[in-house]
């Protein structure tokens, strides 16, 4: 057991998770007046939990590759798999077909939304954590437009038409998330603090500012191209090449490691920057760290799906509420049920109209919309 907020105790033996004892869910966290349940975490919690959601996951993905204007049941699945993996020829012109589908447009667009769903709810999480307040999130901070930004200007320079775009795209969407960070990082900071309203409020204006400039770098480029990146900004996720799935991988890889490590840092952070302060935490190159990694997914992620949001909302919110406030079993699981939704979500957005698409920006948004207003409006009372 963890010795509990607020007692001097002597410590138990540390989980097997490898983490020192943490304060125990009666610490108001990210802004609630309620302490969250369940925070008290054991090994075998975690991995009944994320056991169970990893099998869920699995399962969801296999009923994203069935669904599609061509149905494709599981014994098809598994023998294009099979033929695949055995380097085997379709028997017949249907066989070759359905390997087509599954292959080169289903399997790499499952695995890209999970990818991207992946990414967006961790950043959720940990700048959630990082500012106390359920509102944060790379879309409401500008982040995400900000990454489009840089992806805007590569594309209309010509970046995104040559090879260089499998590496070069994710790392304009970077550059351009960190410059929003830093100018919302500028904008809020006083006395060498960061306010968390004050970061919020910079956030929202910059959003506007790069939306506005996003739109005219839309409206002189020739109409194909701004009727393309229009849809793109919507969100959209289109089939990659494997190669270029295999490029923003690393880059999500790299990304992620950096902001798993920080899960102890996170538990820390939600109690407040004073309790922090005195438990050792360098708060201030803490913030600018997570700022960094936190451009460095979402530039990447904006780089190949446009913006798509509230996922680094809703999610990281919901799975708080089920799984409560410690951060090592938070963030992985958040990330999980991220993947799933918008697995689910780009399903749903090219099923449900055959044979038009609409783009999965549209469904997570229909689906975040009322759970922000459910925050601002329910819940004003317990936003920090």
């Amino acid at each position: 057991m963890m010795p509990s907020a607020g007692h001097s105790t002597s410590p138990a033996p540390a989980p097997s998770l490898a983490s020192p004892p943490l304060p125990s869910p009666s610490i108001q966290i990210a802004g609630y007046d309620q302490p969250f349940q369940g925070a008290i975490l054991t090994a075998s919690r975690w991995w009944v939990i994320m056991g169970a959601l990893s099998t869920v996951a699995l399962l969801l993905a296999l009923v994203c590759l069935q669904l599609g204007t061509q149905y494709v049941g599981l014994g098809q699945m598994a023998r294009v798999f099979t033929s695949a993996l055995f380097g085997l020829a379709g028997d017949n012109e249907t066989a070759v077909t359905t390997s087509v589908i599954l292959l080169q447009v289903r399997l790499p667009r499952v695995f890209l939304g999970f990818l991207v769903g992946v990414c967006l709810a961790s950043v959720g999480v940990a700048l959630q954590a990082l500012l106390r307040n359920p509102l944060a999130d790379p879309y409401v901070l500008g982040v995400s437009s900000g990454a489009a930004l840089g992806v805007s200007l590569a594309v209309l320079f010509g970046i995104g038409t040559t090879v260089l775009a499998l590496s070069a795209l994710p790392i304009c969407g970077f550059l351009g998330g960190l410059l929003a960070l830093l100018v919302v990082y500028r904008m809020a900071a006083t006395y060498e603090r960061l306010p968390i309203h004050s970061v919020l409020l910079a956030g929202v204006i910059l959003n506007a500012i790069f939306s506005a400039l996003i739109m005219f770098i839309a409206s002189i480029m020739e109409p194909n191209r701004s009727f393309g990146m229009m849809a793109w900004l919507m969100g959209s996720l289109t089939a990659p090449a494997y190669p270029a799935l295999a490029a923003l991988s690393v880059y999500l890889l790299v990304g992620l490691v950096l902001l798993f490590k920080q899960v102890r840092v996170l538990n820390i952070l939600a109690l407040g920057e004073e309790p922090a302060r005195s438990l050792g935490i360098d708060t201030e190159r803490t913030k600018r760290f997570i700022f960094l990694v936190s451009a460095l997914l979402t530039g990447a992620v904006v780089s190949v799906s446009g913006m798509i949001g509230f996922i680094g909302m809703i999610i990281p919110h919901a799975v708080r509420l089920v799984v409560g406030a410690d951060h090592r079993l938070l963030l992985p699981a958040s990330a999980l049920v991220g993947g799933m939704f918008l697995m689910v979500a780009d399903t749903i957005a090219r099923t449900s109209f055959v044979p038009s698409e609409v783009p999965v920006g549209i469904i997570t948004a229909l689906a975040g919309g009322p759970f922000f207003v459910y925050l601002l409006v329910w819940r004003k009372d317990r936003l920090a």
